[in-house]
């Protein structure tokens, strides 16, 4: 299964299963938990088939023999899941309507916890008697088991885990404040990985939620697997406060392979893995501005006291009946517990990632004085601002602080990402994996690390012929369709402009020949060059040979996207005329789409070349270098001067904010605002004068 398949089966898994929820009186925070419970139980089944005639060999050559061993052993050794016949998917999926199939979920359930004793307690049992407590709602357990059959039976844990990630985050969205508490987006963990680049040992995640930090960290110790020759294997520790999440969490590490341990626990006052100095790697997204934790809980603990205690608040106990209760006093703001907790709980050599609010980069009193030590001790790597909208709960920017307790030099990296993102909808963005890799190469850089750097341009530039050798593979069908509209217009002139951009387009498409050979002649070559820097210089220059390229095609579609849409008005206009009801042309909207195609296609690939301007003109030397409005490696006096500030903003220089649109996009937009306006306009007459010639008659009858 490739991405876009498995882009279009989660988006439909989820369109199908959310439609099933709004016919019904279920909230989305009383559905999500058995929903992701049927995604684990599909995943159980479909590894356990996977296996399954492994497993009756084993069984049967053991059979009878002093080393002979029970089905559900040789199961758990083979594959890790034991389903029983009731327990196994098509045996839901073909009960009769007629049955009580939420119990019958239920009782699945229970008999994979009793086979898996890591998961004793955690899938989702009482939680399918919701779908039974009305009519409406008892359709749903089949519907659901029929949706989820659709997953197909080859699927990889990998499949899975990226469909229960998908669900997680639609919940997340669909639940507000509180669905952010238990999920972070996965653009921004990626991020934090690919920045603390965790290459096994122990990790350790203070406020897991729904487990995102673990999955993200197997997946990049996955992905770079042959890039270290040390241990690459990975054990997971968190803790979660809430016994939903915690369940959540579970089911994900164990639909993602991950080895690990999920406690439910308040951090502030619990420490079940004792987190001091314990760890090779620490991530999170705590809860922001928290004000209400116990002074007296957290300043004799190591864990928040090493680097100091925030002070200065008391409040009395809620709940005094006199109003004398003796006056407790209160951290006046958690954030850096969390700061604290993260620097402390490293080992030598440790890296760390953290969520947190802007205000704790610039925060006074107390939190300067933390923020001055850490600094000085020489425990933070780096900062980087995020772009606002990238959570759920949180519109405004937050920023990530790095920890790194192996640091070769005692200046700080400031990165500025507020203008890096995609827009997903009004409200949302996202950063897609190439802006997350442009971003990621700031640090690595920093270290030293040019050879990637010129590794990721390569990248980019295959990415980017592959998308043309698609856009192109489409072309000669496009051209078909459009000298049969052609033939069929009318209008001499129009007929010609829509030919001469055919023509246009075709010959700058023949460009790609030589574009091609270009390209692989640079990339035969890249293995004999002998020096970074001349192959950063070879890549600089074969970038330029697109640009006319590009502004080429941009030029020819724009031209034949007119010729088209002049020809389709000439036609609504003549049938008009003849006073007839303007429709649409069947063929005329076909080419219509393909040329959109076309044209997405280009953007498309375009855009893998722009990232390489992106990436060439900030960095031209292949080398990290401070970009005002990007990145700052700041030094303590710097840093002094600023009163201890970690705020990016502060070093890197002004930000132009951006709408993230790109000249052409906006453009385009401007030319669909204007042919909508000039048809309003045209409605409006008509209108205008209907309305006239009504208020006449009704003048000349009075």
């Amino acid at each position: 299964m490739n991405r876009d398949q498995l882009k279009k089966l989660e988006k439909d898994l989820w369109s199908a299963a959310d439609k099933l929820r709004a016919n019904s009186d279920l909230k989305a925070s009383e559905y999500s938990t058995p929903v992701l419970g049927l995604i684990f139980l599909k995943f159980a089944d479909n590894k356990y088939r996977q296996h399954e005639d492994a497993i009756l060999q084993a069984y049967n050559k053991l059979k009878g023999t002093r080393r002979e061993k029970t089905l559900e052993e040789i199961a758990i050794e083979k594959c890790g899941f034991f389903l029983k016949d009731y327990a196994q998917y098509d045996y839901l999926l073909k009960l009769p309507e007629k049955e009580d199939i939420a119990k019958a979920i239920r009782r699945a359930m229970v008999s994979i916890e009793k086979s898996k004793p890591e998961l004793r307690g955690v899938l989702p049992q009482e939680e399918y008697d919701r779908f039974t407590r009305s009519d409406k709602n008892k359709h749903i357990p089949k519907d659901l088991l029929k949706l989820f059959s659709d997953i197909p039976v080859d699927a990889s844990g990998d499949v899975f885990g990226q469909i229960y990630e998908y669900f997680l985050a639609n919940f997340a969205l669909s639940e507000g404040q509180g669905g952010g508490e238990f999920f972070t987006p996965r653009s921004v963990v990626k991020l934090m990985t690919e920045i603390i680049e965790p290459h096994g040992g122990k990790v350790y995640d203070p406020a897991c939620g729904s487990g995102g930090m673990f999955v993200q960290s197997g997946e990049f110790i996955l992905q770079h697997q042959t890039d270290k020759a040390a241990d690459l294997d990975v054990f997971v520790c968190g803790t979660e406060k809430t016994l939903e999440t915690v369940k959540l969490a579970k089911m994900n590490l164990a639909v993602n392979n991950l080895r690990g341990d999920i406690k439910q626990a308040n951090t502030y006052y619990e420490d079940p893995f004792n987190a001091f100095g314990a760890f090779d790697y620490v991530m999170a997204n705590p809860p922001f501005n928290v004000d209400d934790v116990t002074l007296e809980a957290v300043e004799k603990d190591k864990r928040f006291n090493t680097y100091g205690v925030p002070r200065n608040k008391s409040k009395a106990k809620a709940g005094s009946k006199d109003g004398k209760e003796k006056a407790v006093e209160t951290v006046p703001n958690a954030n850096y517990l969390w700061i604290n907790l993260f620097a402390t709980s490293l080992k030598p050599g440790g890296r760390a990632a953290l969520v947190m609010a802007n205000s704790a980069s610039d925060a006074r009193n107390s939190e300067a004085d933390i923020r001055q030590t850490l600094i000085e001790q020489n425990l933070i790597y780096g900062m980087l601002t995020l772009p606002s909208n990238l959570f759920y709960t949180v519109t405004l920017p937050a920023t990530l602080w790095f920890f790194d307790k192996g640091k070769e030099d005692d200046k700080v990296l400031f990165i500025d990402a507020r203008n890096i993102f995609t827009q997903v909808d009004r409200a949302h963005r996202e950063l897609t994996d190439e802006q997350i890799q442009n971003i990621a190469i700031i640090p690595r850089l920093h270290k030293g690390r040019r050879q990637e750097f010129v590794d990721l341009v390569d990248r980019y530039l295959h990415q980017g012929m592959a998308q043309l050798h698609e856009a192109a593979d489409h072309l000669p069908g496009l051209s078909e369709h459009l000298l049969a509209v052609v033939t069929e217009e009318a209008d001499k002139k129009a007929a010609k402009a829509a030919r001469q951009a055919i023509t246009s387009l075709e010959v700058q498409w023949d460009q790609l020949v030589k574009l091609k050979q270009a390209q692989a002649q640079h990339g035969r070559a890249k293995g004999q060059k002998h020096t970074i820097d001349g192959r950063n210089k070879a890549q600089q220059a074969l970038r330029l040979t697109f640009t006319p390229f590009f502004d080429g095609l941009h030029a020819a579609v724009k031209a034949l996207d007119k010729a088209i849409r002049e020809m389709d008005k000439r036609k609504a206009d003549a049938a008009k005329a003849e006073g007839k009801r303007a429709t649409a042309n069947r063929q005329t909207k076909a080419v219509k789409e393909a040329v959109q195609a076309l044209h997405d296609e280009l953007k498309a690939a375009e855009l893998y070349y722009q990232h390489v301007s992106w990436l060439q003109e900030r960095f031209p030397k292949a080398t990290y270098q401070d970009v005002t409005g990007l990145c700052k490696l700041a030094s303590r006096e710097e840093m002094r001067e600023q009163d201890w500030s970690l705020n990016s903003g502060r070093y890197v220089g002004v930000v132009i904010e951006e709408d993230g649109k790109t000249e052409t996009d906006f453009l385009n937009q401007l030319a669909e605002q204007a042919s909508e306006l000039d048809a309003l306009n045209k409605e409006s007459d008509v209108l205008a004068k209907i309305i006239q010639g009504n208020l006449s008659v009704l003048l000349e009858a009075l």
